[in-house]
C-alpha cells in the first residue's frame, strides 16, 4: 500500500478523538448518533481498527466536517470554492462554504423583475444577512423592512421570514446561517474614549 495513504489512514484515529473531545461528546453519544458501536469507535480512535468509507461518512456528517478534513487529505493547491448555484423560491443561492454542519455562508441573488408576494416561512436556525447591492425587502414577523447596501439584519429563523426585491431591481446579499441556531459572532474594536 502507498505510504501516503497508510499515513493518512493512521492519522484518522487521533483526528476522530480530537473532534469528539472538542465537541465534548462521549463515545456512547457518538454511537447513538451514528449507529456505530462504542467498541468500533474506540478501536478507530486508538488506531486498532482501520477506517473505512462506511465508518467515516457518518462520522464526518456527525462532526460537521468533510471527509478531506476528517482524514487530513493534502490540499489540492486550489483555494477556490467550486460549488454549484441552486435556484429556489425565486432566488439563486451560491454556497460559499463546503463543510457540512456549522455555520453556512451563501451569496443570494434575487433577479430583477421579482414580484413575488411575501410568503413567510419558518425553520430551525439563526440567520445573519448583509446587503451587497440593491434593496432587500425582509418581512420578519410583523415587521416589513427594506435593507440597503451595507445594512445587516440577524434573526431567529423560527420567526416567520421572507426575502424579496424591494423595488423590482436585482438584489445581492450574503447570508450566514446556522441550522442548530448558531449565531455569527462579530468582533469589533471598542471606540476610542473621548469620542
Amino acid at each position: 500500500m502507498d505510504d501516503d495513504l497508510e499515513q493518512t489512514l493512521a492519522a484518522a484515529g487521533p483526528r476522530l478523538r480530537a473532534l469528539r473531545r472538542r465537541r465534548e461528546t462521549t463515545l456512547a453519544d457518538l454511537s447513538a448518533a451514528t449507529g456505530i458501536s462504542v467498541s468500533t469507535l474506540s478501536r478507530l480512535e486508538s488506531g486498532a481498527r482501520r477506517p473505512t468509507l462506511e465508518l467515516l461518512l457518518p462520522l464526518a456528517r456527525e462532526h460537521g466536517v468533510t471527509l478531506d478534513e476528517l482524514v487530513g487529505a493534502p490540499p489540492t493547491g486550489d483555494p477556490r470554492v467550486h460549488l454549484q448555484p441552486v435556484t429556489r423560491h425565486g432566488m439563486t443561492m451560491l454556497p460559499l462554504t463546503r463543510r457540512a454542519g456549522g455555520i453556512q455562508a451563501y451569496k443570494l441573488v434575487i433577479a430583477a423583475g421579482d414580484r413575488r408576494e411575501p410568503d413567510p416561512q419558518t425553520h430551525e436556525g439563526y440567520e445573519w444577512v448583509y446587503v451587497l447591492d440593491g434593496r432587500l425587502r425582509l418581512v420578519l414577523g410583523e415587521h416589513d423592512l427594506v435593507l440597503r447596501p451595507g445594512e445587516a439584519a440577524e434573526f431567529d429563523t423560527r420567526v416567520p421570514h421572507w426575502f424579496g426585491a424591494a423595488d423590482g431591481r436585482a438584489v445581492e446579499f450574503l447570508s450566514l446561517f446556522g441550522r442548530q441556531g448558531e449565531r455569527a459572532h462579530l468582533r469589533a474594536r471598542p471606540a476610542a474614549r473621548g469620542r
